[in-house]
């Protein structure tokens, strides 16, 4: 699915995919915010993401992808 992190005062919003439902990313982001830590999000490649919970303004989680088998058309 994919995920939007909007930033305080920063214009670019960050844009990563992810293989986390949408329940995990909410664990992820109310321990970060409740402790006033870090939110840590990695995507399928690997490349792990750091924003400080303090300074996110929003988060966007798209829908899940359903994994699909066979030829779409």
């Amino acid at each position: 699915m994919e995920i939007r992190i909007g930033i305080q005062n920063v214009a670019r919003e960050v844009v990563l995919e992810s293989e986390l439902s949408n329940a995990e990313v909410n664990e992820k982001l109310a321990a970060a915010m409740a402790d006033g830590s870090v939110l840590s999000l990695t995507d399928p490649k690997g490349r792990e993401v750091l924003v400080p919970a303090a300074g996110i303004a929003y988060i966007e989680v798209g829908p899940e992808e359903i994994r699909r088998v066979g030829f779409a058309h």
